[in-house]
């Protein structure tokens, strides 16, 4: 299983963890800390890490490098050092509500649907996804929609 955690503790996006735990075969419990950042926060955030200086929707800081696809199951034994109550800590996702809403408009969908793909999308950055070449994101996307569609069965 998978828990995202915000600040307060409250769970959330408990449909996206379970349908990307099943469709990435995960094994063990896994936890993310979540925050919703302010554009202000996501650009400075975004300049600093990624040399970026615009806002983006969503960033990504994975704890572990995962080095094979599914990773070792999240055990005490294979990850003594980020090991917690609620499982193996695998890294934060930012999420900037205000681009959030903007793209929503953008794209014809609901604000909740834009947060669940950024959720979804900054998860899948987590375990090692990523779209810089054509081919990766091709495979990212896929999985993306794949995981959103398994979401609303849950």
């Amino acid at each position: 299983m998978i828990q995202c955690f915000d600040e307060e503790g409250n769970l959330h996006f408990d449909s996206v963890c379970a349908a990307s735990h099943q469709l990435l075969s995960l094994q063990g419990n896994a936890c993310i800390e979540l925050m919703f950042i302010t554009k202000q926060e996501i650009q400075e955030l975004n300049a600093r890490t990624r040399a970026i200086d615009k806002p983006t929707d969503v960033l990504s800081f994975p704890f572990i490098e995962f080095d094979a696809a599914p990773p070792k199951p999240f055990t005490a034994q294979n990850y003594p050092l980020d090991y917690q109550e609620e499982g193996v800590f695998i890294g934060s996702i930012m999420i900037c509500q205000e681009v959030a809403k903007a793209q929503a408009i953008e794209y014809g969908h609901s604000y909740q649907r834009e947060l669940t793909y950024l959720f979804a999308h900054g998860l899948l950055h987590l375990f090692g996804y990523d779209h810089e070449v054509e081919e990766d994101k091709k495979v990212m996307r896929a999985l993306e929609e794949k995981i959103l569609a398994q979401s609303l069965k849950q």
